[in-house]
């Protein structure tokens, strides 16, 4: 690709550029609207398809799938997986973070939160997959597309609910060339989802037909940091799967959009009688107990019923639950509904039990 077919206007990004697809991508069935998320739209066009992002708003015309893609986040590794798309992975930051079964001769473009610009540009990218979580973010990717990088935000975790979060599987398809591909493991996700939300549901309604009669379905999330207990709000995807699950959660009414933070008095007024606890930051009971004692405190924690996200981790840090979790939050759905029903822990994907 030569750096003459790169056009950058005020946050208007148009590229025609060359895929690794070895068929062309038909667009003639492809959807024009999302069916959850909200921060991304892709339209079809005679020569290719549209993609737009819109926090910060970037329009790509793309006449022909991406050969050469780098990526900022691992969630994004887990897109490309999901829709056999690993062969479009040129660079990658943090390997060591990667679960996703890779090629293993990406390029290592450093730290997600500085990457080298060098190797950015050695590694003669289509495209880089950045993320805004914040301000110094945007800084880096802007000194990067001063420098005549492309880049797109894939910014799945600005979504609420778990299937828009899972629906951006759509753009990684649409850069790639694999729409089809990616439209079927979207419905397909999004169909054991809906079966399982159902399910629970008519499971634990009353007699009346009201959801949360049960009195063991309560949950508590999230860990004492410095004082401070940070527990989603009711418009986090978190918050959605407890809701989907069919667990009795204090704070589904919040409006707030980032976590809730608690006093340690607060906490416990909320959650000390919770019957289970997920999201923990130990590896054991006795390590959550040398973190802060006031961990024991709750009846999850006595009780035996704590878990963290960690079942897919390995001893590199690298976490599934950040990857395939995105792709499959059926699967996660999955685990708190076994969790809050006390089944056996091996029925579980991501959730580990404490001991």
């Amino acid at each position: 690709m030569k750096r003459s077919n790169r056009l950058f206007i005020a946050g208007l990004t148009v590229l025609c550029l060359v895929g690794c697809a070895k068929q062309p991508t038909e667009h003639s069935t492809l959807p024009v609207s999302n069916k959850y998320a909200t921060g991304f739209q892709l339209t079809p066009t005679d020569s290719g398809v549209v993609v737009e992002v819109f926090q910060p708003y970037q329009r790509l015309c793309l006449r022909e799938p991406l050969r050469r893609i780098g990526t900022m986040s691992t969630v994004q590794v887990g897109f490309l997986y999901a829709i056999d798309a690993i062969d479009c992975l040129a660079a990658v930051c943090n390997p060591e973070l990667i679960y996703t079964p890779v090629k293993g001769d990406e390029v290592d473009l450093g730290d997600s939160m500085k990457p080298s610009a060098e190797r950015v540009l050695q590694a003669n990218l289509d495209i880089l997959l950045a993320v805004n979580y914040g301000q110094y973010d945007n800084l880096e990717a802007a000194r990067l597309e001063r420098l005549g990088v492309p880049i797109i935000y894939i910014n799945e975790w600005q979504e609420e609910s778990p299937l828009a979060r899972a629906e951006w599987i759509r753009v990684l398809g649409a850069l790639t060339g694999r729409l089809p591909q990616a439209d079927s493991v979207f419905h397909e996700v999004e169909t054991k989802y809906l079966n399982l939300t159902a399910q629970q549901s008519s499971s634990v309604s009353g007699p009346t037909g009201e959801a949360g009669q049960s009195t063991s379905r309560s949950i508590m999330s999230g860990n004492n940091f410095r004082g401070t207990w940070y527990v989603p709000s009711g418009r986090n995807y978190l918050a959605y799967l407890f809701r989907d699950a069919g667990a009795d959660y204090p704070f589904y009414q919040s409006e707030r959009e980032t976590s809730i933070p608690l006093t340690i008095e607060e906490t416990i007024r909320y959650f000390h009688d919770a019957d289970v606890w997920v999201g923990a930051g130990g590896n054991s009971l006795a390590e959550l107990a040398e973190m802060d004692e006031k961990h024991t405190w709750f009846r999850a924690y006595q009780n035996g019923r704590v878990y963290n996200w960690r079942k897919q981790r390995l001893p590199s840090g690298a976490n599934n639950f950040w990857e395939r979790g995105v792709v499959h939050p059926e699967e996660m759905l999955e685990d708190l509904i076994h969790i809050l029903n006390n089944d056996p822990d091996s029925l579980l994907h991501f959730a580990n039990r404490l001991y």
